[in-house]
């Protein structure tokens, strides 16, 4: 995926932020040597050691995830969490979800994560909150619907975190007319209208955004 910031920027930054932990990297290295180009859904260390700092700024305790893949992000945000924190991550593909229970299980946080295989919608349905952290990186065009969904699941001081936001800059593309870029763009514009909450937008790897309850 390509990304927003200049590349020698991002591996500057990445260099100068705390080192990735060896269970990350195991799951880095897997990921991109299983599924290639796919490897680019990847949270990576940068990001993931974003969501780890917010976690713990954040004091989380109950984190929900909304789109596994082969688990890196549930175990950096299950990394900051302190005794008796959870996250829940969700996914529909069993092949991702394969990688990721391998991975969490060998790692010194696999007794703070539970994942849940089905479609979000369903599984959201049958959870109860309050989350102190949501993060949302799945299928572009159920974004909006997983926004309001996690929106009353949200703890009084709980933050939502929205992925790939930016879309490698496609959002300002306006030939690109795709399904996923249309979701995407709509959700911003709905968020930055939503007199409900309150939202800032940063230019991390693709785009991401962070709302929080007015």
């Amino acid at each position: 995926m390509p990304q927003i910031v200049d590349q020698d920027i991002e591996r500057y930054s990445s260099e100068h932020s705390t080192a990735e932990p060896p269970e990350l990297q195991a799951v880095a290295a897997e990921t991109h040597e299983k599924f290639g180009v796919m490897a680019g859904m990847l949270t990576g260390h940068l990001e993931g050691a974003f969501l780890r700092s917010l976690v713990a700024i954040a004091g989380a305790r109950r984190v929900l995830e909304i789109g596994t893949f082969t688990g890196y992000s549930a175990m950096a945000m299950a990394s900051a969490l302190p005794p008796g924190g959870k996250v829940i991550t969700l996914d529909v593909s069993l092949e991702h979800v394969e990688v990721a229970l391998r991975h969490i299980e060998a790692s010194p946080w696999r007794d703070r994560i539970e994942v849940r295989v089905g479609p979000a919608l369903e599984s959201l349905a049958n959870l109860d909150g309050p989350f102190d952290l949501v993060f949302i990186d799945a299928d572009k065009t159920n974004y909006r619907n997983y926004y309001e969904a996690c929106l009353t699941k949200l703890s009084e001081t709980g933050v939502i975190v929205i992925d790939n936001v930016l879309w490698s800059g496609r959002v300002l593309d306006e030939s690109d007319t795709s399904d996923d870029t249309r979701a995407i763009r709509e959700l911003n514009e709905a968020i930055a209208a939503d007199d409900r909450v309150q939202c800032v937008m940063l230019t991390i790897r693709d785009g991401v955004s962070l709302i929080r309850r007015r």
